[in-house]
């Protein structure tokens, strides 16, 4: 059954925040295409990393996440209308992130190369500057391409006294190492500054990005403070055809909302705890699972089975320069309310009917409707174009009021 991973949006990118008091686990999917010689990640970080604070991870494990917290389909089945019992049938609705230039201290420019590390498949910096011209000047002059645009957003990580973390592909290590693609890179830190740097990744964007946020907190749900978070629809009867449509339906839906939104908003696609989900696109994710992305406040007994204690929450948001001038910044909240992008098929009744079914037909027609304006509203889509889709051709005509009064 369909489900709206990240894969159905181009440039996007994702990130695992796992956070607990002041400590956090950083994991960053990088989503590159172009000659891995060309392929640099600058990072602003608030603190100083050391070799040991870093670690290349698994793409799979942000995958499972991705597949475990995706917007999905349900489906339900009619029974039979001349039965007295109006059973539904449910079903499971979907089972289914140059190496490094050999560069010296230029303490003209204000740049301090803190340390350097190789982890996995990649070299590593650790940069502090004292203004970003400088900063710009030194990385241009190691071999980092910095599109313009960026010396002011530099500046204001520098004025806000954050290091940068800068990372490369080490070609011969990946070649020894055996992968063809970029596996995430991890950091674990600790600052009471609990946000995410976006601004700078914007600078040489080609148009609108969107960002997966996967927050695993202790106690619940993820917000931002300086932009509004705000619920996609679900919970809705849509048309039976999106069963074959979906990624075109959840792309449409999701341009839809930001649009009304003004692009000045965040989105919650998920929020649950991860001892379960109801219904699950996927299983839950393991214990071991959550360890590899950073969740480190997990008790040893295994025999309780799954993670009571830790609290996922998938936020969405498509943004470029002009409608998100800061970086998110992120709170924690104590509401463990549950919430998913869920939208509903309702299959008619099928089988043979051995009695009249007036109302049920008459029904049918009316929830058809609904759905087709449903669909409109989340959309954008045509009425006219999805009733066609739907095989109802022309809206009939209402009846007058009047006309209701003696209906038979």
């Amino acid at each position: 059954m369909a489900k709206a991973d990240a894969k159905l949006f181009n440039h996007s990118s994702q990130v695992v925040l796992a956070r607990d008091g002041d400590r956090t686990v950083l994991t960053m999917a990088n989503d590159f295409r172009g000659d891995l010689t060309e392929f640099a990640v600058v990072v602003p970080v608030p603190t100083f990393l050391t070799r040991e604070q870093i670690h290349v991870g698994d793409r799979a494990l942000i995958d499972r996440l991705d597949a475990y917290s995706a917007p999905r389909l349900v489906e339900y089945h009619d029974g039979d209308p001349c039965a007295l019992a109006e059973g539904l049938v449910a079903r499971d609705a979907a089972a289914p992130m140059r190496q490094a230039s050999e560069a010296r201290r230029v303490k003209s420019l204000g740049v301090t190369v803190e340390a350097r590390y190789t982890v996995g498949e990649y070299d590593i910096l650790i940069l502090s500057a004292k203004e970003s011209a400088g900063l710009e000047t030194w990385l241009k002059a190691n071999g980092y391409r910095i599109p313009a645009g960026a010396s002011a957003v530099l500046g204001s990580y520098i004025r806000q006294n954050l290091r940068f973390f800068v990372a490369k592909v080490n070609l011969k290590e990946q070649a020894r190492l055996g992968f063809s693609e970029l596996r995430p890179i991890q950091v674990a830190y600790e600052s009471p500054k609990f946000m995410l740097p976006i601004r700078l990744g914007m600078v040489n964007a080609e148009g609108p990005q969107d960002l997966f946020l996967y927050a695993l907190t202790r106690h619940g749900r993820v917000e931002t403070t300086n932009y509004r978070t705000v619920k996609l629809p679900s919970d809705m009867d849509v048309p039976i055809f999106l069963k074959a449509d979906f990624a075109n339906f959840y792309r449409a839906l999701f341009s839809e909302q930001v649009r009304r939104e003004r692009m000045s908003a965040v989105f919650l696609e998920y929020a649950w705890n991860t001892n379960g989900c109801d219904p699950c696109a996927a299983d839950p994710p393991s214990r071991d699972e959550l360890k590899g992305l950073g969740v480190f406040w997990q008790g040893d007994d295994r025999a309780a089975g799954g993670s009571p204690d830790v609290f996922l929450t998938r936020l969405h948001v498509r943004y470029d320069r002009r409608h998100f001038p800061e970086d998110l910044v992120l709170q924690e909240t104590a509401d463990q309310s549950t919430f998913q992008g869920r939208y509903v098929l309702r299959h008619p009744y099928a089988g043979p009917i051995s009695c009249g079914a007036d109302d049920y037909r008459r029904d049918l027609r009316a929830r058809n409707e609904k759905e087709a304006r449903t669909l409109a509203s989340l959309t954008g889509w045509g009425i006219e174009r999805i009733r066609n889709r739907m095989g109802l051709g022309a809206q009939a005509p209402q009846p007058k009021w009047y006309e209701r009064i003696w209906d038979r």
